[in-house]
């Protein structure tokens, strides 16, 4: 087994023994995923503007805390706790946004951009377009959720939604048109 193929075994294993009440190996996987985690939330944060109180580690702490509080989830494999994971990350960053009031991001950030660079777009108009989005096609979204929020690659999102690589390529380049359409305007 390959050293990739064999973490993400370690963390289906983790989440299936925790999913049985073995709860060190929730701690267990909390140290597995961590890095991926904060770096998603790196990239998610460095587009906020100067001076923004959520910090990387508290946005995974908070995802984490509420992903862990979800007791009923019949955790599958890696791929499906990321993208459990994205959801939650978009709840808590649009959550934190309703609560400081709107702020516009630049999106200079590097990977996987929706907005041009430089165009400064609402968190909370691209939650709402998000929903828009969803209600024509709830796996669209679900792919930006995932590859946006939650940092999975298009080969990782194709195996969470069971889908070939070649669709989610074709959800992810319509999603952002749409988005950019959406955001458009919304200013």
């Amino acid at each position: 087994m390959s050293g990739a193929a064999e973490r993400d075994g370690d963390v289906t294993d983790l989440l299936r023994a925790w999913r049985g009440g073995d709860e060190p190996a929730r701690d267990e996987l909390l140290e597995r995923v961590y890095r991926h985690l904060r770096r998603v939330a790196a990239a998610q944060l460095r587009a906020e503007r100067a001076g923004h109180t959520l910090q990387p580690t508290a946005l995974v702490h908070e995802a984490y805390l509420r992903l862990v509080d979800q007791s009923r989830v019949d955790w599958r494999d890696r791929s499906h706790f990321f993208g459990l994971a994205a959801a939650t990350m978009r709840r808590v960053l649009v959550d934190h946004a309703r609560r400081r009031g709107r702020k516009k991001r630049q999106f200079d950030e590097p990977g996987p951009g929706i907005a041009p660079q430089g165009v400064a777009v609402d968190l909370i108009d691209l939650d709402r377009a998000l929903e828009r989005l969803a209600a024509d096609s709830a796996r669209t979204a679900r792919v930006v959720e995932l590859r946006y929020f939650g940092g999975l690659e298009l080969d990782e999102i194709a195996a969470c939604l069971e889908i070939s690589r070649a669709t989610v390529k074709r959800d992810w380049e319509f999603a952002r048109a749409f988005l950019r359409t959406e955001l458009e305007e919304a200013d």
